[in-house]
């Protein structure tokens, strides 16, 4: 009886305890591309809350023990709601299962997640049009923005009851959409949800943006209320953009800054307006700078955080890889680049659902395994695996293009490395045949 009484004190202690453990509200900070990218540059803001889940798209709700928490934000175009919760890994990368993401991502592919995921889960926001394809609109935005663009985070503690008090208020308050560009834009729906945690801690910035709101502002402002409160336990990550053969994202910037660093306006304005031009580069040095890459620790799918690859480790990296592939090429392995190999390749599903690509040969069709979970498998290609993981690591060594961990790049090598040996086992027992 004792021992009954001590387990059910023990697990009714647990069961207290669950709901409070650690949340944390983070403000992501979304590098520019396409349009954005071309001309204003000043990306895209979300929230991410880790203690908040989805029970739908649009009503929010505590989350269950394993769930990785929630990201909002406000859209245009989405099924005339304001704003839409979405999980954060299906957020980042259109998958349920961390170790279902690409290795390496293209616009097909891309495609084809993003429209199974909404087949699945968001048919009540992006529904079906009369041809059985999805209607147009910005919801491809709500789902595998790490395929598009680098994200930055900057996060700090909340309590549970402030996490229960912000469902309660945001499932009661009106969803319907309040998108404007200057005053009601995604950056000022950060800004509200920040501050209904924290008031005041995201504001405007009158010099440095012209008084309205954007995405970089709101996380500077946050960052700085991090300072000023240590006892929060303020953070930062960077998110990587998946390798792949999508446009890589730009540097993000706030409003004078688009002017200040871009030389199609600034020089013509210096030609022109010449005081206009001193007045954009003034207001930026006073209060525009923010490196939002400073001490960011590595996000990995699966939501570790991992320290940042070294310049030493990686040229390191890139030497070892170099030497690796030429004596592989010596023993006769000369893939095909990647490139070709992508172009000529049929996209498609496992019978589990995860990606693969089947390419063309002389042979018939052939399968590769493009995520973790089905890179091994039985029946993949090791030749094709092992020229789809060199392009990823040279793409995640080329410099100031892919944030990379060194953890994270270590898994890869270790990928290629398996898939080298392999290899080299395959061939040797086809020698040992022959002689035999």
């Amino acid at each position: 009886m004792r021992t009954a009484r001590a387990i059910s004190g023990l697990v009714f202690l647990l069961l207290w305890l669950a709901p409070q453990a650690k949340g944390d509200i983070a403000i992501l900070l979304e590098e520019p591309y396409s349009y954005d990218g071309a001309f204003a540059g000043t990306g895209h803001s979300a929230v991410y809350l880790t203690r908040v889940c989805a029970a739908s798209p649009v009503e929010l709700r505590r989350c269950r023990e394993g769930e990785n928490g929630v990201v909002l934000s406000r859209y245009h175009r989405v099924g005339g709601y304001d704003w839409i919760a979405i999980p954060m890994t299906p957020y980042l990368y259109a998958v349920d299962n961390p170790e279902d993401v690409p290795l390496y991502a293209d616009a097909k592919l891309v495609a084809l997640l993003r429209d199974r995921y909404r087949r699945a889960h968001l048919e009540s926001v992006a529904p079906n049009a009369s041809d059985g394809e999805a209607e147009r609109g910005d919801w491809p935005q709500l789902i595998g923005e790490a395929y598009d663009r680098t994200i930055y985070g900057f996060q700090i503690e909340t309590t549970a009851a402030q996490d229960d008090e912000f469902i309660r208020a945001y499932n009661s308050r009106s969803n319907v959409a309040a998108y404007k560009l200057v005053s009601g834009n995604c950056a000022d729906f950060v800004r509200e949800a920040a501050n209904f945690y924290y008031p005041h801690a995201v504001k405007r910035n009158i010099i440095a943006d012209l008084d309205v709101m954007t995405p970089k502002q709101a996380a500077k402002s946050l960052v700085q209320y991090g300072k000023r409160h240590p006892d929060l336990h303020f953070s930062s990550l960077v998110i990587p953009q998946v390798p792949g053969s999508l446009r890589r994202s730009r540097p993000v910037h706030g409003l004078v800054e688009s002017v200040f660093k871009a030389k199609k306006y600034e020089a013509p304005l210096m030609f022109f307006h010449p005081f206009i031009a001193v007045g954009f580069a003034s207001a930026y040095l006073l209060s525009g700078r923010f490196d939002p890459a400073h001490r960011a620790l590595v996000y990995d799918p699966t939501g570790d955080l991992e320290e940042p690859l070294s310049a030493q480790q990686r040229r390191a990296y890139s030497r070892d890889l170099s030497g690796l592939m030429r004596g592989n090429s010596e023993l006769g392995n000369d893939a095909e680049p990647w490139k070709n190999v992508e172009a000529g390749a049929r996209l498609g599903l496992d019978p589990q659902g995860r990606p693969i690509l089947e390419v063309p040969s002389d042979a018939g069709t052939v399968q590769v395994g493009i995520s973790r979970s089905n890179v091994f498998d039985r029946g993949t290609s090791l030749e094709l695996t092992e020229n789809l993981l060199e392009t990823r690591l040279r793409q995640e060594l080329r410099r100031g293009s892919v944030k990379a961990s060194g953890i994270g790049l270590q898994s890869d090598w270790n990928f290629l490395q398996k898939v080298i040996s392999s290899q080299q086992s395959e061939r040797q027992a086809i020698a040992d045949t022959g002689n035999q």
